[in-house]
C-alpha cells in the first residue's frame, strides 16, 4: 500500500528547467489547488537565476540537496535522459515519489533498476507519456480496443521533424547515446510508445539506422519493420532531417472493418476515419482536431491531473515505471 496525501496540496520539486519544463511548470501551476511548486534545480546558475521571480520556491544546484532540504512528495525530472536513473534511485531513497520524462532511461538495466528502486522504496515512478492523452489518439485506442478494426493487417508510422545542428549543439550532452539517445528513442519516443500502447505486444523488428547529415553520435534517420504478436505487420520512418521544418507526425492503421490515418505535425488531425460500423462517437472526430504550434501536445495537464489523483489515492497510474519500461 502507498501512503494517500491528504489534507494538503502536494508538494513537487522539478529538476531540470530546460526544453521541456515549460510544461511541468503550466501543469502545476493549472493544478495549483492540487499542487504546489516547492523547488528546482538546475546545474546552470543563470537559468536558477532567470527563475528566482517564483515566489516561495526554492532554487538548487545540486539535485541531492533539494531531496535533503526540501520535505517533497514526488520530483519531477526533466534532465538530460542518461541522468534519470541515477536521480529516481536516490529520490526513492528519500522516499519521494518519481515522475521522469521520456525516454526513462537509455539502458535497458537502468530502467530496470529504476523500478526495483522505486518498488523498494514504495514510493510510484510514474512515466510521462503525455501524447496518449491528445484526444486524437483517445479516439483512436477506443476504436482498437472496442475491436472496431477486426484484425488489424498493417500499420505504418511516419516521424518526419527537423532537429538542425543547433540544436544538438545547445547542450554537449544531446545526440549522445549515453545521455540522450537518437531519433527514435528521443524525438520519436511517443511513437515507439504506439506501437505497444495501440497495437499489442511486439514480436520481431527488423531495422536499420543513419547518422546522415548531423555531428553527433547517435541516428537522425531510420527505419524499421515489426511483427506484432497478432500477426500484424508494420513499419516506422523516423527521420530529423526533415527541410526546412516539422512536417509529418502520423499513424495509419488498415485493419479487416476499418482505416485510419491521423496526422499533422504530431497526430493532431484525424485525417481519413472509416469503419464498417457507426459509433455515436464517430461525430466527434473533427472537433478532436487541434492545432499545435509544437510537436508536445497539450497532454501534460491531463497527465499531472492522473498523478495527483494517483498520489490522493483515487486512481491507479495510466503509466507506471512497468508500463513505461
Amino acid at each position: 500500500m502507498f501512503n494517500k496525501i491528504e489534507g494538503r496540496k502536494i508538494r513537487i520539486g522539478v529538476a531540470g528547467c530546460g526544453r521541456i519544463s515549460p510544461k511541468h511548470f503550466a501543469s502545476i501551476e493549472k493544478h495549483h489547488d492540487e499542487m504546489e511548486l516547492a523547488a528546482l534545480c538546475d546545474i546552470d546558475r543563470s537559468v536558477l537565476q532567470a527563475h528566482k521571480e517564483m515566489p516561495g520556491v526554492n532554487a538548487y544546484q545540486h539535485f541531492e540537496d533539494m531531496l535533503r532540504e526540501e520535505k517533497l512528495d514526488i520530483v519531477a525530472l526533466c534532465t538530460p535522459s542518461g541522468l534519470h536513473p541515477e536521480q529516481a534511485i536516490l529520490a526513492a531513497g528519500h522516499g519521494v515519489h518519481v515522475m521522469t520524462e521520456k525516454p526513462m532511461a537509455t539502458r535497458w538495466q537502468d530502467g530496470l533498476s529504476m523500478v526495483k528502486a522505486c518498488d523498494e522504496a514504495r514510493v510510484h515512478l510514474f512515466v510521462v507519456k503525455q501524447n496518449r492523452r491528445n484526444q486524437t489518439l483517445q479516439l483512436l485506442k477506443r476504436a482498437v480496443d472496442e475491436d472496431r478494426f477486426g484484425r488489424i493487417y498493417m500499420v505504418h508510422i511516419n516521424v518526419f521533424w527537423s532537429r538542425p545542428q543547433e540544436y544538438y549543439d545547445s547542450a554537449n550532452w544531446r545526440g549522445t547515446w549515453e545521455l540522450d539517445g537518437g531519433a527514435f528513442m528521443n524525438q520519436a519516443s511517443h511513437y515507439i510508445d504506439l506501437l505497444d500502447w495501440l497495437i499489442g505486444p511486439v514480436d520481431c523488428v527488423q531495422a536499420m539506422t543513419s547518422t546522415s547529415a548531423r555531428n553527433i553520435e547517435v541516428e537522425d534517420t531510420g527505419v524499421l519493420n515489426v511483427r506484432w504478436r497478432n500477426n500484424a505487420l508494420g513499419s516506422m520512418a523516423v527521420t530529423m532531417l526533415t527541410y526546412p521544418k516539422n512536417l509529418e507526425g502520423s499513424i495509419t492503421i488498415l485493419g479487416e472493418k476499418g482505416t485510419v490515418r491521423v496526422g499533422g505535425v504530431a497526430v493532431n488531425e484525424i485525417q481519413h476515419w472509416e469503419f464498417a460500423d457507426d459509433r455515436e462517437y464517430d461525430k466527434m472526430i473533427h472537433d478532436a482536431n487541434y492545432e499545435t504550434s509544437s510537436v508536445y501536445g497539450f497532454g501534460h495537464p491531463l497527465y499531472y491531473k492522473n498523478v495527483i489523483d494517483v498520489l490522493r489515492g483515487k486512481a491507479e497510474p495510466e503509466t507506471d515505471g512497468r508500463e513505461g519500461f
